[in-house]
């Protein structure tokens, strides 16, 4: 399987379930939103990230190349578990086409490479 890392250093914020989504979020090469009745979580650039939230930084994203067909299984397995062998931690999101993994970015070296060994090419 094919994966892609991509450019920049992203941050995965938590506001207030009642908050707007801010405009600028929407200027982040990649970002993702998801709304609960506790939460509202952003993942964006880390130099778009509302000031008003709790903020993780310093995040590397993954790409899995699709689009994956919703047939398929055990994709995020094949990705968490040699990692978490390796005590490298992830955040998971998933896209109607593919999978992300964020990974720090003081890992992402040593998550790349547990990846190619477990054969999972970059491209």
């Amino acid at each position: 399987m094919k994966l892609t890392l991509l450019d920049g250093i992203y941050c995965v914020c938590r506001l207030p379930p009642h908050e707007s989504i801010p405009d600028n979020i929407l200027q982040s090469t990649f970002y993702s939103i998801s709304k609960t009745t506790d939460e509202l979580s952003i993942v964006c650039l880390e130099n778009l990230a509302p000031q008003q939230a709790k903020i993780e930084k310093s995040w590397s994203i993954i790409q899995v190349q699709g689009p994956l067909d919703f047939s398929l299984t055990g994709i995020l397995a094949s990705l968490a578990t040699p990692l978490a062998e390796e005590k490298i931690s992830l955040f998971a999101i998933s896209t109607f086409d593919t999978d992300y993994i964020l990974v720090k970015n003081k890992d992402i070296d040593s998550a790349k490479s547990v990846l190619q060994k477990a054969q999972f090419k970059f491209v």
